[in-house]
């Protein structure tokens, strides 16, 4: 069994317990998300199966939007509500300054993790390394925010929609509006409404349901792997070429003449589709589309990234 599955994640369990209970419902062995969501976070949580797991790398560079509450006055350790109060105070702010640090935040910014988060130092989780007492500090790292829209402000709160780069901290952004308006602020609250292609409106929630009940849920819904990365051009290919490719070949110009390549530029990371509709490998473009119609002989033409039994 091979695809990707569109969970709702519910609040409380953390997104490796969501991972399991997926393995176990669909009695698949191998399975992995495409980006992590804290156990108080709802939402979308693309979950790979089978040789999917191997697309994981791609997805999860993909962009992410988030629906967002903000608690104004309240700084905790964990920058959200969940964690330990280190002040309180009354936020003497107005709904306009609100909107304005909101969508302020806008732009390319260095952003440095939380200390308690899931990104790894020396090989553990930084959260780990917070909770026995050792004061670690990660390398900031550059985010995106490419939209904020704020939907509502009912002071203590503000609720706002966010589009980002992998990797953005929204309770990171919510600390940083709460310091910059002078109370301090946490997030109280999280949904992600899409990862990528994978949209809200697809993911499945599981709560509720036997066993029985989960595992027809999700593979009625079992998105193959063709349809991932819709983005992604395609190079379809016959069964003497998908059999070469799973064998270890790296396709040169030659023999990619032959088939039809859609325009692409050198660096173009490509899906070759076999024709019965099957994904047999994701590579990455040596060479233009016209250098290829020029004659590039026996000069590789792509380098092979991953490579599929589906």
């Amino acid at each position: 069994m091979n695809g990707v599955v569109v969970i709702d994640k519910p609040q409380g369990p953390t997104s490796r317990a969501v991972v399991e209970e997926v393995k176990r419902a669909l009695g698949v062995r191998k399975a992995g998300h495409t980006g992590t969501l804290d156990p108080l976070a709802t939402g979308v949580l693309p979950v790979c199966v089978g040789e999917a797991t191997k697309l994981v790398q791609f997805l999860a560079l993909d962009d992410k939007e988030y629906r967002a509450t903000l608690l104004l006055g309240v700084r905790t350790d964990t920058l959200d509500i969940e964690g330990s109060v280190l002040s309180r105070e009354d936020p003497r702010v107005a709904r306009e300054q609100v909107e304005e640090a909101l969508l302020g935040l806008t732009g390319r910014r260095e952003q440095t993790p939380p200390r308690y988060s899931a990104v790894k130092f020396r090989g553990k989780a930084l959260h780990d390394w917070t909770r026995r007492g050792i004061a670690v500090e990660a390398l900031p790292r550059e985010v995106e925010i490419y939209d904020v829209r704020v939907e509502e402000v009912r002071l203590p709160e503000a609720t706002f929609t966010v589009s980002c780069s992998k990797g953005t901290y929204i309770r990171s952004l919510c600390a940083e509006v709460g310091e910059k308006l002078g109370c301090g602020g946490c997030m109280s609250a999280l949904r992600r409404t899409r990862s990528g292609c994978f949209r809200e409106e697809q993911a499945l929630a599981m709560e509720g349901l036997t066993a029985q009940g989960k595992k027809d849920l999700l593979t009625a819904h079992l998105l193959p792997m063709t349809e991932v990365l819709p983005g992604m051009a395609v190079i379809g290919v016959d069964q003497a070429l998908a059999g070469k490719l799973r064998n270890g070949y790296q396709p040169d110009g030659e023999i990619l003449r032959s088939y039809h390549i859609p325009f692409l530029a050198a660096g173009d990371v490509v899906k070759l589709i076999s024709h019965d509709e099957h994904l047999v490998a994701v590579g990455r473009m040596l060479c233009a589309s016209d250098e290829l119609a020029a004659g590039e002989g026996k000069k590789q033409a792509v380098r092979i990234l991953r490579v599929f039994n589906d």
